[in-house]
């Protein structure tokens, strides 16, 4: 699979980078690493050196109807700048868990346009697999003076736009959830289900287990999202409860080459609203 639409001629690395290419790139000086685990303990225990470690809750506007939605641009601004991103830095995020909250960066960052960045494929598990050497001292960043505008408002979906688009044969909806949220068996939204003509592979279901997490081989998950209706001809939206788990969908989905967006509003926001239609 090509990630040359990544404009990746003059990227440092691309978009899915494995631990020993990003080894060889450790001392680059317009490389920014940023461990975003779900597990804060995770970034205190060990970390890729030169790794500087970001909370994920800031990820999140954190309040309103809405609380996973994306930040007020003026925060994203403070945000980028305390971690010292200037136009010309090649982010590199990585996180614990199989590439959730660092894929929920990348998303961010792609909102904002700024494509220079690359996920660490597995994560601290994948390096740790490799035998690399890890830190334990924290890096401070250095703090920039970064404007972030939402330059790419394309990269999310609305609401709104998945309710108009619902009958579009050529729009297509990757649920990222369990089953069990997708049946409408579990979940603690207002509403259970999922949205019509939705389908489901978890997340989970993208990650090989057995290669410390890493995306599973592209041929294979190409075959079994092709199967499912996903396609690159489509337009597809991504989603799961807070566009944590679906970050890492639409990150997949972009290595692999599809025309896909991210629900940031997910169905936190769809399984309490009134006006949504939804299936079990």
């Amino acid at each position: 699979m090509s990630t040359a639409s990544h404009s990746s001629e003059h990227n440092l690395l691309p978009l899915i980078v494995e631990p020993e290419q990003l080894q060889e790139h450790l001392q680059a000086p317009e490389l920014l690493i940023i461990d975003v685990p779900a597990n804060g303990e995770s970034y205190r225990q060990g970390h890729v050196p030169g790794a500087i470690y970001l909370d994920f809750r800031y990820l999140m506007r954190g309040e309103g109807p809405v609380p996973n939605d994306v930040p007020p641009v003026e925060f994203l601004s403070k945000l980028f700048s305390a971690l010292g991103l200037t136009r010309d830095t090649h982010v590199v995020a990585y996180d614990d868990e199989g590439g959730g909250w660092a894929a929920r960066l990348l998303w961010t960052l792609e909102l904002i346009g700024h494509t220079r960045y690359s996920y660490l494929n597995g994560g601290i598990h994948a390096w740790r697999d490799a035998g690399l050497e890890e830190s334990t001292e924290p890096t401070a960043p250095t703090p920039s003076e970064y404007h972030a505008e939402i330059l790419n408002p394309s990269a999310a979906i609305t609401c709104d736009e998945i309710k108009e688009k619902l009958s579009n044969k050529q729009f297509a909806i990757w649920d990222a959830r369990s089953k069990a949220e997708y049946d409408g068996e579990r979940g603690n939204n207002k509403h259970l289900g999922h949205i019509p003509g939705a389908v489901n592979m978890d997340w989970l279901d993208a990650m090989d287990r057995s290669r410390a997490l890493r995306i599973r081989d592209y041929a294979e998950l190409m075959t079994e999202l092709n199967a499912l209706g996903l396609t690159p001809d489509k337009e597809i939206a991504t989603h799961c409860q807070s566009h944590h788990r679906s970050s890492f969908t639409w990150l997949v989905g972009k290595a692999l080459g599809f025309n896909i967006r991210g629900y940031a509003g997910s169905w936190g926001e769809w399984g309490n609203r009134d006006d949504t239609p939804i299936e079990k």
